[in-house]
């Protein structure tokens, strides 16, 4: 479907009907990781409002460290103590006004000396400075729930002060980031309204919200896969430098349906242009972070008492879901990651139930509506030999 509308606003000379692959630069992100870019030509119902409070912000005048403050409030609604005064003081939260030039790469820091976790970005007044700061956020009680401090009284072997995995660090602030972004939550806070209360309308609000989110947490799933994929094979010497390039677009049309928008050659280097390629950042994790968050939102909603479909859920305010969670964090890397996970879940695998459940109303959308086209997906001559 995403390749058809595609094809449809840009043209045939554009978008190729004959491979179905998407030129990587039509999908509003540099690296074509997320596709909410496109969301304005690809919406099931462009006539009814979606949650995206960027204007509305601004419109109230909040500021960047507001943002911040109401990601705060939202993890102290949870049980979760406030950030120290130090956070507020010595975080860059936007862009220095005095031009030094940083890496504004959103990151978050643990300074391991009691409570001084801080975050450094480029934040504005946006929804994704939002979404950022809560996920920012999860890192730095994490942080603090293993390394104790002037507000917690567990403090865990300075070996053990890291997250279960890697994923489970990405995974924290993304699973607050789903109860935050529920049209239900930001109307909570007043940045959101129904135009409508008729069942039609908030049906329709529904898989436009689920639509959006899944140009940016389903469309990521083959990207976030496929970086160290590309790496592996890299490493392992199964591809050699003059082949860098072109596996790396071979591996973006097998997962992505993607292609160069430009052709490129052995000279070039577009894997690099990730932050995380170039810096040596194992990527892995993110993808595993993906499914973990839906599968944490799951267990936190059920601890809520939240009845109704998953993407409705918002457990702001819930102490029961808060206790669970800090309970894991505290653990630290103390335990087999697995342990943790079954502890917290139930289950001691990763599991897709979560993800599953959650977009469910838009997978029966698009089954239906899907049934209008015949080239949905892409050319499988683009395969790719593992």
């Amino acid at each position: 479907t995403q390749s058809t509308w595609v094809r449809l606003t840009y043209g045939a000379g554009i978008v190729d009907a004959s491979d179905g692959l998407i030129p990587a630069h039509l999908l509003g992100n540099m690296w074509a990781q997320k596709w909410d870019g496109v969301y304005d030509i690809v919406a099931p119902y462009p006539e009814v409002a979606t949650p995206d409070v960027s204007s509305e912000l601004q419109r109230r005048n909040y500021t960047v460290v507001d943002l911040f403050r109401l990601a705060d409030e939202f993890y102290q609604g949870l049980g979760f103590p406030a950030m120290p005064d130090s956070f507020w003081s010595l975080s860059v939260l936007e862009r220095p006004a005095d031009g030094r030039e940083i890496v504004c790469h959103p990151s978050a820091f643990n300074m391991h000396n009691k409570d001084d976790v801080r975050i450094k970005m480029c934040g504005d007044v946006s929804m994704y400075t939002l979404l950022t700061a809560h996920h920012e956020m999860g890192h730095c009680h994490y942080y603090l729930a293993y390394q104790g401090g002037s507000v917690h009284t567990h403090q865990l072997p300075f070996v053990y002060q890291t997250g279960a995995n890697p994923a489970f660090h990405e995974a924290i602030g993304d699973t607050i980031s789903i109860s935050v972004v529920t049209p239900d939550h930001l109307r909570s806070i007043g940045l959101f309204n129904y135009s409508s209360t008729e069942d039609s309308y908030i049906e329709k609000v529904a898989i436009n919200f689920l639509l959006r989110q899944a140009l940016q947490k389903l469309a990521f799933l083959p990207f976030g896969l496929l970086v160290d994929q590309w790496r592996w094979d890299v490493f392992s010497g199964s591809v050699g430098p003059e082949s860098y390039n072109s596996h790396w677009w071979t591996l973006r049309a097998y997962y992505q349906g993607l292609k160069s928008p430009v052709p490129r050659d052995p000279g070039d280097f577009d894997a690099g242009a990730k932050y995380h390629v170039a810096a040596n950042v194992p990527y892995i994790r993110y993808f595993f972070s993906h499914l973990l968050q839906f599968q944490f939102h799951k267990t936190l909603c059920g601890a809520a008492n939240h009845d109704g479909p998953l993407y409705r859920c918002d457990v702001n305010g819930s102490r029961d879901a808060g206790s669970m969670l800090r309970h894991m964090l505290t653990k630290g890397s103390s335990e087999p990651w697995p342990s943790v996970l079954e502890s917290f879940t139930g289950s001691s695998r990763v599991t897709t139930g979560g993800l599953i459940d959650y977009f469910n109303p838009l997978f029966n959308w698009l089954t239906n509506y899907n049934r209008q086209w015949g080239d949905v997906g892409w050319d499988d001559g683009f395969s790719y030999k593992r």
